[in-house]
């Protein structure tokens, strides 16, 4: 699992200086798939589940999860959710992250893409062992009422280990899904933040794009995790998160 998750976490940062105006989401799949076979002889899982047509997901502004990379050009301007399974020796590591195009955008988007982050942080630092599910929902769910966005509902992060998805759901809002957590249970927290609605629509054509309901942007993080005694320890964390590996949380 930690082999994995750090080769997951290795493609978000071996894409980011392709993400930029002008490029498509299509190339940059093209790009992690090469990557992912050619440079960590590992596996995509997202290539042909259940039918799915490309190697990641690259979700663009209004798009919530499964947006499928095609011939879309990137725009200065445009938040991109870039969702990447990697499987090595059969464990799978899970992990996904925002980018900016160009550098600059509306800072409402700014602010919905830091909102996104520090929720999952919030999240991942309610976990130990003998913590309580539920708890992951009510502290994500304390970040994006600060910040007056919404959580998606229709979507949850899962365990995750020799399987792509596993019990238990992770519910990414406040919820009464009650569920003791104990040492060595590896599960995504990837909360899915909108700037309007929560509501969800499904692309009809394709089966997999989700949208918000009212076309307003949607960000999204993700960490794959394991809990231990005394907190938990990120599978997935990059060099580029000023955030600890290992949490001690029964010390906050």
């Amino acid at each position: 699992m930690r082999v994995a998750g750090r080769l997951a976490a290795e493609v978000l940062n071996f894409i980011e200086p392709y993400v930029k105006p002008g490029v498509t989401t299509g190339e940059l799949d093209d790009l992690m798939l090469n990557h992912i076979e050619k440079e960590q002889h590992a596996i995509s899982a997202c290539l042909g589940y259940h039918g799915y047509p490309k190697a990641t997901c690259i979700s663009v502004n209004e798009v919530v999860c499964h947006g499928i990379p095609g011939h879309l050009k990137l725009r200065e301007g445009d938040i991109v959710n870039i969702d990447v399974t990697v499987i090595k020796d059969k464990y799978y590591g899970d992990t996904s992250k925002m980018y900016v195009v160009g550098g600059h955008t509306s800072e409402r988007n700014h602010q919905l893409i830091k909102c996104t982050q520090e929720a999952m942080y919030a999240g991942i630092r309610t976990v130990h062992s003998g913590s309580n599910l539920t708890e992951i929902g009510d502290a994500i769910q304390k970040v994006a009422d600060r910040y007056h966005f919404s959580i998606v509902r229709d979507y949850c992060g899962h365990g995750v280990g020799s399987e792509f998805h596993e019990a238990p759901q992770v519910l990414h809002y406040r919820n009464n899904f009650d569920l003791l957590l104990q040492s060595g249970m590896t599960f995504t927290i990837e909360p899915m933040i909108n700037a309007g609605t929560w509501k969800c629509k499904v692309n009809k054509k394709d089966g997999w794009t989700a949208t918000t309901a009212d076309h307003q942007p949607s960000a999204q993080f993700e960490h794959t995790l394991v809990v231990t005694d005394e907190g938990c320890e990120i599978l997935t964390l990059r060099d580029d998160e000023d955030f600890p590996r290992l949490l001690n949380n029964l010390k906050n």
